[in-house]
């Protein structure tokens, strides 16, 4: 791991999780500033250079960091815990910064303005000021209330930024600076082709459904990175892979790659023209992995939306979100649709509960963030013509004619009228040594 430059130190439970930047630093024309030595100072500081820092390896809860580096926001600044938003001040480039994003089993919240500007050369001293404040008063009694900006709320927001602002050096904080980011900017979508600021050379975005990667289709990535590329793949926050540095000679050979086109030879296709849904759609791990997950969500999910793109013309895309429990890993609070596992009571009027999901609406990202709020509770076997009806109502979808539907659109229809519900990630839905392929139940 060590030798790939990955590290297994402070990946989990109560620490500072990986710093998150922008998707396409050092190769987007539009960018405001390269995140990836940002990102890796940070990283640095958190690990320690291999051997873990200490200082901050027990803090109250989970801690996320990210740095923006475009107009895009493709980073999800506002359900981070610290935020560096680009900005300057005096004519000297830093940061803005945002605190307290977070989601939990109990709360959601949008990231606050902690009216701060750093400079470049202070962001790991702000970092540790930030962590070391919520290490030494943050609440570690009640799980559910120990996340960061329970701490802000606690102090009040200047008491907040006032002990911060102690442990800098000089012993103060600048006041917010001018923000560099275009609140206007119409978020652009990172999927299919797209020239980078070197020339000659594009980026490929991949869509990788529902997040769920097979071994074999990781090293069909590696190895189309190498044939194409420069041997550099990236991953997004909506699970996606991109694929930089493919030279304008070598992109028609890239986009005819079987794992683009057909995914003949592999669980599914990664798709850098996905449909309106599918485009979009994020999944937490699901019950087949995971103990805390009530129902399975990566290949509902999947079904679910293309069933939908079978069925529906859309005028725009639709994030749909999708996660297992409470925790909300799948962040089902900041998608178009959000669908939350819980148990729910038999729509055939059996005895006893059946998989179903918490609908949440009104979410958004970017410049416009927001944290949906849930609206019904659906079981999983009924939700074709529920969100059918919301996507019509919502978001200006329409039905498909059935003399328009072709012979994909049926299979896919097929396919989630026969789909296992309930049956808990088991074979059924992912089959032993099927390389992760989603198949219908053979009886």
């Amino acid at each position: 791991l060590e030798a790939c430059g990955l590290t297994t130190i402070q990946s989990g439970m109560d620490n500072v999780r990986n710093a998150v930047g922008s998707p396409i630093a050092a190769i987007d024309p539009m960018e405001i500033v390269d995140t990836i030595p940002v990102c890796n100072d940070l990283t640095e500081y958190v690990i320690n250079f291999g051997k873990m820092n200490e200082r901050i390896a027990n803090l109250p809860r989970k801690w996320n960091v990210c740095v923006v580096g475009s107009h895009d926001l493709y980073e999800h600044p506002h359900i981070n815990d610290l935020a560096y938003m680009p900005a300057e001040k005096s004519g000297k480039f830093g940061y803005n910064l945002l605190v307290g994003g977070f989601f939990s089993a109990t709360a959601c919240e949008e990231a606050i303005s902690m009216d701060a500007w750093v400079p470049e050369e202070h962001v790991i001293h702000t970092c540790d000021a930030i962590l070391t404040t919520f290490r030494d008063f943050g609440a570690r009694s009640g799980r559910q209330k120990c996340r960061m900006m329970w701490l802000i709320k606690d102090m009040g927001l200047e008491n907040f930024r006032d002990e911060v602002a102690n442990r800098m050096p000089g012993g103060r904080l600048e006041t917010e600076g001018k923000d560099l980011v275009d609140t206007s900017h119409k978020r652009r979508d990172y999927h299919g082709v797209h020239k980078q600021k070197q020339e000659g050379l594009n980026y490929v975005g991949l869509n990788v459904p529902a997040g769920r990667i097979q071994a074999k289709d990781m090293f069909e990535i590696a190895r189309l990175a190498e044939e194409y590329g420069s041997g550099e793949t990236r991953l997004t926050v909506e699970q996606n892979y991109i694929i930089p540095n493919v030279p304008d000679d070598k992109v028609e050979a890239l986009l005819q790659e079987p794992l683009l086109t057909t995914g003949e030879g592999f669980a599914t296709a990664f798709r850098p023209n996905p449909g309106r849904l599918v485009k979009d759609l994020v999944s937490c791990t699901g019950n087949q992995f995971c103990a805390l997950a009530l129902i399975e969500t990566k290949a509902t999910g999947k079904a679910l939306a293309e069933a939908l793109e079978a069925t529906m013309d859309f005028t725009r895309d639709v994030r749909m979100h999708w996660t297992g429990c409470p925790n909300t890993c799948g962040q089902v609070q900041v998608a178009d649709i959000g669908f939350l596992g819980c148990q729910t009571k038999n729509p055939t009027g059996e005895k006893g509960n059946v998989d179903g999901v918490k609908i949440f609406l009104g979410g958004n990202i970017g410049h416009d963030a927001a944290l949906g709020k849930e609206v019904a509770k659906v079981a999983c076997s009924e939700l074709l013509p529920y969100v059918q009806d919301l996507l019509v109502e919502k978001f200006g979808a329409t039905r498909k004619s059935k003399g328009s539907l072709t012979s994909e659109d049926e299979v896919a229809i097929k396919y989630w009228q026969d789909f296992p519900f309930n049956s808990g990630g088991g074979p059924a839905v992912f089959p032993a040594n099927g390389n992760g392929e989603y198949v219908k139940p053979t009886t």
